[in-house]
C-alpha cells in the first residue's frame, strides 16, 4: 500500500491534534503527560503521588503506635497498669 498525499496529510493532522491535546491536558490538569511519555517523570498524576505519600506516612504512624502497644502489653502486670494509668492522664 502506498502512502497517498491525502493519507499522509490526515496522519500528520491526527498526530498534531494528539500532541496538542496532550499539551492542553498538561497545562490544564498538570498531568505532565508529555514528560511522562519522554521518560521524564515516574507518574503523570502528581495528586496520586501525594496521596500515596500521605498513606505511607499514616501507615508508619500506625506501625509506631502498634509497637508502643505491644511493648506495653508484653510488660509484667504491675508495669502494665502503670503504663495504662500514664496513658489515661495524657
Amino acid at each position: 500500500m502506498t502512502m497517498t498525499p491525502s493519507l499522509f496529510i490526515l496522519l500528520f493532522i491526527g498526530l498534531l491534534l494528539l500532541s496538542l491535546g496532550l499539551c492542553w491536558l498538561d497545562y490544564r490538569q498538570g498531568w505532565q503527560l508529555v514528560k511522562w511519555l519522554q521518560g521524564g517523570v515516574a507518574s503523570p498524576f502528581p495528586e496520586q503521588n501525594s496521596a500515596v505519600k500521605e498513606k505511607d506516612q499514616r501507615i508508619q504512624q500506625l506501625e509506631q503506635r502498634i509497637q508502643v502497644l505491644e511493648s506495653i502489653v508484653t510488660e509484667p502486670a504491675y508495669e502494665l497498669s502503670r503504663e495504662i494509668d500514664k496513658l489515661r492522664t495524657e
